[in-house]
């Protein structure tokens, strides 16, 4: 996979894994463990730019007597996800296009 488009997708992916609610680091990944591996070195670079894109933002909170970094996602990301939504949707029919050849 083009490392562009898997950069995209893993940012759409962490975005869509806090849609609901703020989470931390380690929660992230294991909520994407069934759908696509990430690391812990790939994912805290992601969300550094995220952050620097206005895309989420953060709180530190104490637990168990140490401070997590809380990600929640801003009205930015929401329209991030919607805009890779819309672009797959394009992707897919350029896809279709190439698998049958140019003929529906």
């Amino acid at each position: 996979m083009d490392a562009q488009l898997k950069k995209g997708l893993l940012e759409v992916c962490v975005l869509s894994a806090i849609r609901e609610q703020e989470s931390y680091g380690y929660k992230i990944i294991s909520d994407l463990a069934p759908y696509i591996e990430i690391s812990e070195s790939t994912l805290y670079p992601i969300l550094r730019r995220l952050e620097a894109a206005g895309a989420v933002t953060t709180r530190s909170a104490e637990y168990n007597g140490r401070l997590r970094k809380y990600f929640k996602i801003t009205p930015l990301g929401h329209k991030k996800i919607k805009e890779f939504i819309e672009a797959m949707d394009q992707f897919q029919k350029i896809s279709e296009f190439i698998t049958h050849g140019g003929k529906r």
